[in-house]
């Protein structure tokens, strides 16, 4: 009887724990066709590919910083991580900007430029010296400041981004190509702009064709210039190219036998870049860089085409940020005020 008793136990424990399994299975089983879904919906975050946007954060333009990096997240879903590149001493102001307004949210990380590279290799020249400054010379560094991205973009402080950063970042790069940029005679609507404001666009405007190093490298005059404000970069190639150390080298022959003054169009930082991509970059769709809106303080886009804009750039000296400037309430739709009181938007009435 025991013995029969001591079965009947086991036999029901039996029963019980199968009954568990199977209702363990019904509650936790995944159905073969949408395992892959759900893999998807329970971790979006390590699925979501990221985005990385690199943006320098200068002393005396850390407004023009913040309101590009509020115009790009709240214009898209995408996952993107900002890379804030700056100097020791302006670091702690960015980071404090960031964390005690809106932005908190973004996913950043501050990135310190050691000026040091640079040694050596920039001419001074008293004309525009602020197109002298170190962070003007951070795209010519990418790899050494960004370490495990396949594809980066990059852009100057002075934009404003209106469309959906991912289409940008998806521009397709050709094989071989180590970077895409715009054209700066891509887009008719911008050429009554650079004729009336007398901003160039060919290598001309650039390049000192009187010096024999320019005429050896056989490229024409009126060879269409781009602009390396907004760059959507290719990391491997890149490296395999050395660009870094070709673009060194172009700023390293200018120091030597001034090459480039920036009394011509963009300045040192332009110039070497026009030289190393040249034949060698893909095309960055036109309506990602609309440009020339600091080149005068009267010349004036139609508001149409600048809501069609997917990305607006204030190159140039007439920042939207100070007075006299164009179109400055596109740029100050995204502008958040500095928590510490130090930069201040210069207008007419203040």
């Amino acid at each position: 009887i025991l013995l029969l008793v001591s079965v009947n136990q086991i036999l029901l424990l039996l029963l019980v724990l199968t009954v568990c399994a199977i209702l363990y299975n019904k509650v936790h089983q995944v159905p073969l066709a949408l395992k892959n879904e759900t893999v998807d919906l329970e971790s979006p975050g390590e699925m979501e590919e990221e985005i990385p946007v690199v943006i320098c954060a200068a002393a005396g333009r850390m407004g023009a910083t913040v309101a590009a990096i509020s115009s790009i997240y709240s214009n898209t879903e995408a996952n993107v991580l900002f890379y804030i590149v700056g100097l020791k001493t302006t670091i702690p102001h960015i980071r404090k900007w960031i964390e005690n307004s809106k932005l908190k949210e973004i996913k950043f990380k501050v990135v310190e430029f050691n000026p040091m590279v640079l040694k050596g290799k920039i001419r001074q020249d008293a004309s525009r010296p602020e197109l002298l400054q170190p962070l003007n010379f951070v795209r010519f560094y990418l790899p050494l400041l960004i370490q495990k991205h396949e594809k980066v973009i990059y852009l100057d402080d002075d934009v404003i981004v209106q469309g959906d950063i991912q289409e940008l970042y998806d521009t397709k790069l050709a094989p071989g190509h180590a970077a895409a940029f715009s054209d700066d005679c891509d887009l008719p609507s911008t050429h009554e702009m650079i004729r009336s404001v007398g901003m160039q666009n060919t290598y001309m405007g650039f390049l000192d064709y009187r010096k024999q190093a320019i005429r050896d490298l056989g490229i024409s005059p009126s060879t269409c210039s781009f602009n390396p404000g907004v760059i959507v970069a290719n990391m491997t190639e890149w490296k395999h190219q050395r660009i870094t150390k070709q673009l060194e080298k172009w700023m390293q022959r200018n120091v030597e036998e001034n090459l480039y003054s920036s009394t011509l169009g963009g300045g040192v930082a332009t110039s070497p870049m026009l030289i190393v991509f040249h034949g060698k970059y893909s095309s960055i769709n036109p309506m990602w860089h609309i440009r020339h809106l600091g080149w005068s303080p009267d010349a004036r886009y139609s508001e149409q085409f600048l809501q069609e804009a997917k990305l607006l750039h204030w190159n140039g000296r007439y920042k939207p940020w100070d007075y006299p400037s164009v179109h400055t309430d596109l740029w100050e739709n995204w502008f958040i005020p500095d928590p510490l009181g130090k930069f201040k938007l210069t207008r007419p009435d203040s």
